[in-house]
């Protein structure tokens, strides 16, 4: 149990680090979206790729947060109807649902991954290879699998507990 604490423990802390990342650049596309939209009222004179430019920052933001998003609980979850479930039953339908989110995260960052690499084009405007932010879904996807990975163990771990 103590190794698997410690994994977890690894597991949590690269997430995290890796959204820390993404939270960053949180405060430069601010910065561009405000002085382009300070320069484009008052100068008409907005700034080139400023569009291309926060939507790249935006999927950065968004991949890198996702699988934070599910260490820290924060995606949607309708439970309406299962907290009336008993606790085996509810522990039991939490595993499914996790092992098909696993089923599908891996499908999506392994295509993504199949994507990234073959990828050639550049943006329009800046000219930027667009490789990167492909690889992205790679990256964000293994890590919200192994998010989930650690939920699905969690939860198993609970519904053997519950057991004894």
């Amino acid at each position: 149990m103590n190794a698997y604490q410690t994994i977890k423990g690894s597991i949590q802390k690269i997430t995290r680090g890796v959204s820390y990342v993404g939270m960053f650049l949180l405060i430069p596309m601010m910065l561009l979206i405000s002085t382009e939209v300070t320069t484009r009222f008052l100068w008409n004179r907005p700034i080139p790729g400023t569009l291309e430019l926060s939507s790249y920052m935006l999927s950065i933001f968004v991949l890198l947060g996702i699988a934070y998003t599910q260490q820290a609980k924060g995606h949607v979850r309708v439970t309406m109807l299962t907290t009336r479930l008993p606790r085996r039953v509810r522990l039991s339908l939490d595993m499914l649902t996790t092992l098909l989110s696993i089923f599908i995260i891996a499908i999506l960052a392994w295509q993504g991954w199949v994507v990234g690499i073959e990828e050639t084009e550049v943006s329009d405007m800046l000219r930027l290879s667009i490789k990167p932010f492909k690889l992205l879904v790679a990256v964000g996807g293994f890590l919200l699998v192994l998010e989930l990975i650690l939920d699905l163990v969690d939860s198993g771990l609970e519904f053997v507990r519950n057991d004894a």
